[in-house]
């Protein structure tokens, strides 16, 4: 059967139409990121909630916070050893050693970025948001810090690459030459 032209809504397509002849809503799909903000949100939520007392999100502060960037290093799989361990600074240790599992740095910040849009998102004001406070910056830039000489690695931030649209010749003519000639 030739289907060229004909509405495949109309043709038995894959979606589906009430009685009425309206479409059904849709549920929509969460990004990967919006879908991760939502379960790190209601994870904070239940790490409030099973404190004793229990905290109401209303009435958390950077403490809570930092208590619970604490608590999840326990399911941490980035070994971080300690000053007194003989693998310390090494990046490739070459046998085990006791030291602790803890949460990377990069996953700790990026948590804190999703928790601090989630906040605002939910209600909180910018200038009371817990995760936006300058106490878990210092906390992530010690974790950061420490990690990296624990592997030997030091942490380098990203150059910003130079503005390529200096290079670029001239529209006006066709030549190469460059803009600052030496």
């Amino acid at each position: 059967m030739d289907n060229r032209g004909k509405d495949p809504i109309q043709e038995g397509s894959s979606r589906s139409v009430a009685p009425s002849g309206d479409h059904l809503p849709q549920p929509t799909q969460l990004s990967r990121y919006e879908s991760q903000k939502r379960r790190d949100w209601n994870t904070f939520g239940q790490y409030l909630s099973n404190q004793r007392p229990p905290v109401a999100i209303s009435q958390c502060n950077s403490t809570h916070v930092l208590e619970f960037l604490r608590y999840l290093d326990q399911f941490g799989k980035t070994k971080v050893h300690f000053n007194g361990c003989v693998y310390f600074g090494q990046p490739e240790p070459p046998g085990p050693c006791t030291c602790p599992l803890k949460q990377a740095w990069g996953s700790l910040d990026a948590l804190i970025g999703r928790l601090r849009a989630a906040y605002e998102e939910n209600g909180g004001l910018p200038e009371t948001n817990p995760f936006a406070s300058s106490s878990i910056r210092v906390y992530l830039r010690e974790v950061r810090d420490s990690q990296a000489k624990a592997r030997g690695i030091p942490y380098k931030k990203k150059k910003k690459r130079p503005n390529r649209s200096l290079m670029k010749p001239n529209s006006t003519s066709s030549s190469s030459i460059p803009l600052h000639q030496s």
